[in-house]
């Protein structure tokens, strides 16, 4: 073999995870053509006539938070608008352009997986459960994703790690930039990727990615904050100031009590969502937010303890974004769309369990939503009231499974 074709050619093991990311990939595309068909189909509920007025404003030349009001941060904005180009106001048309950007966002956090697991050097068991997960998990959760724009901060999310594990930090840190900008979740992962790069690169350049970082998220928000402050904050704020939403954990505990008699449910329809109302209920989506950023820190506090490894680095971040799911006053269906690339890169027996358990919880959301969700939203329906509260506590379990310590193996004598 010449020198030119051994500086081309990829070793046998590159070779090797090349194809089963080709697979993958073309596995997902199946399983998102399967959501098109037979029940998938049924009771759909769908996000995309909001995106649609987005975008057909924003390709009228009207300016997002200064013209109309915009629920979503502004890196979203582009693919609201890139949908809605062509459209001719038709809704079908407009889903169908909507429907080929998220599968090709899903493919790029499928993508994202296997160049993290490359950069791990992970084995073909690994390769093949956790790029097989992700590519079939779509079926599990059902067609909320197929009309959720979720799929693009995820894809960012998973580009942006798989790039700090490869060792391009700052481009890295720049994608997690973008990735915040079009929906805050990403944001928990940050603090830990800062600690490992400091740890692993030095200080100097952690802050140097960071900067990456904020300028990013600044160039993204600044030219909006500059048109319209009062619009951007506006944004902001709604999000901030939300209630107990009804599939949250805190409104589980109290749809329970309902079905036992002990609570009646108050209904709150605001902020585009049903949600509980009553001062118990106000009293719950406070204490949730409290624990939901104390668990958040706390896991930022644990993975700054421990050794900065690249195994560590998934599974805090794993932990991180279902801790920031589980104990959030909101918890919508596309909010497990963040979880399915992300929790099978965990490494081992740990990581089994951590995808059956997430596995379980999409399964459980499947049956209530979108089949019965407003027989639960309205009629507070038995049914999906227990499978509401079963998926919301097996989420938790799944935060306990990323987060549990590691048994120190005993000492021999």
């Amino acid at each position: 073999m010449s020198a030119s074709q051994e500086r081309w050619s990829l070793p046998a093991e590159r070779r090797q995870a090349l194809g089963v990311a080709l697979v993958a990939l073309v596995v997902f595309g199946a399983a998102w053509t399967l959501l098109h068909w037979g029940f998938y189909t049924r009771d759909q509920i769908i996000d995309t006539p909001v995106y649609q007025d987005y975008g057909d404003a924003m390709v009228n030349g009207q300016v997002p938070y200064a013209d109309f009001r915009v629920e979503y941060p502004p890196a979203a904005l582009p693919v609201f608008v890139l949908s809605a180009i062509g459209d001719r106001h038709d809704p079908q048309t407009y889903r169908r352009n909507f429907e080929r950007l998220m599968v090709l966002c899903g493919l790029l956090a499928v993508a994202g997986v296997a160049i993290a697991l490359g950069a791990l050097n992970a084995g073909p068991e690994r390769l093949f459960g956790a790029l097989g997960f992700a590519a079939l998990a779509p079926l599990a959760l059902g067609s909320v994703i197929l009309t959720r724009f979720d799929l693009w901060p995820t894809a960012l999310l998973m580009l942006g790690l798989a790039a700090v594990l490869a060792g391009r930090k700052r481009t890295g840190l720049g994608v997690l930039g973008l990735a915040v900008a079009a929906k805050i979740f990403p944001v928990v992962v940050v603090p830990p990727a800062l600690v490992y790069i400091w740890r692993r690169y030095g200080r100097r350049e952690a802050l140097l990615c960071a900067a990456v970082f904020a300028g990013i998220v600044a160039a993204c928000f600044v030219p909006f904050v500059v048109l319209s402050p009062g619009g951007v904050w506006d944004s902001l704020h709604r999000q901030a100031d939300r209630p107990l939403q009804i599939e949250s954990l805190g409104s589980s505990f109290l749809l329970v009590a309902h079905q036992l008699g002990a609570w009646t449910v108050h209904l709150n329809l605001s902020h585009g969502s049903q949600n509980q109302g009553g001062s118990l209920a106000d009293a719950l989506a406070a204490i949730q937010s409290l624990v939901q950023a104390a668990v958040v820190i706390a896991l930022w506090g644990a993975f700054a303890r421990g050794p900065a490894m690249p195994e560590r680095l998934l599974r805090y971040a794993a932990a991180c974004v279902v801790a920031f799911v589980a104990f959030g006053k909101v918890l919508s269906p596309q909010f497990l769309i963040w979880l399915i690339p992300l929790v099978p890169l965990v490494r081992g027996r740990r990581g089994l369990l951590a995808s059956g358990v997430l596995a379980l919880a999409l399964v459980l959301t499947q049956l209530w939503f979108p089949y019965r969700y407003w027989r639960l939203a309205l009629q507070q329906d038995a049914i999906s009231s227990w499978l509401v509260f079963a998926r919301d506590i097996v989420l938790v379990g799944l935060v306990f499974v990323l987060a549990m310590p590691r048994r120190a193996a005993p000492r021999t004598t």
